[in-house]
């Protein structure tokens, strides 16, 4: 599943993290934070994911999410700070590419956010950015306002 660029001693496998990995991936790679309940609920949900072990340690993940047939958004790539820079993001995208090309239909929106300098990875697979057309937008939900 990987391409040539990723270094040696890294296994790619398509599966679902597991909760506990999933979590701390996205706490060390500086995404947002989830609850356990959260993950637990989304992570059966996913459509596709990427899971990627460096001496039987899970280092990198990364899932598709969606309809699956109208609508679908590549989500929590997240890479170990000391495994990043050796292709590993780019083998995750990579194996992202090859279900999508076998898997979405003709007219299949796939949308993506890229957090900083992972843009230039998500161009070398041909995303573009959307605006002035369009805006993404957001709103985190975070439990009851009175509890906060």
């Amino acid at each position: 599943m990987p391409g040539r660029d990723v270094a040696a001693g890294y296994d790619f496998a398509e599966e679902i993290p597991a909760i506990n990995d999933y979590r701390r991936l996205r706490a060390v790679a500086g995404l947002t934070p989830k609850s356990f309940e959260a993950a637990r609920i989304a992570l059966p949900n996913t459509l596709f994911a990427v899971v990627v072990r460096h001496q039987g340690r899970v280092i990198g993940m990364g899932r598709v999410v969606g309809d699956g047939g109208c609508h679908m958004q590549i989500v929590a790539m997240a890479v170990e700070p000391a495994h990043q820079g050796k292709g590993i993001g780019k083998g995750i995208f990579a194996a992202f590419e090859s279900w999508l090309a076998r898997t979405a239909p003709d007219t299949a929106y796939v949308s993506l956010i890229a957090d900083g300098d992972a843009k230039h990875l998500y161009a070398k697979f041909g995303f573009e950015p959307v605006m002035p057309a369009s805006i993404g937008m957001a709103r985190f939900y975070r439990g009851d306002p009175a509890k906060r």
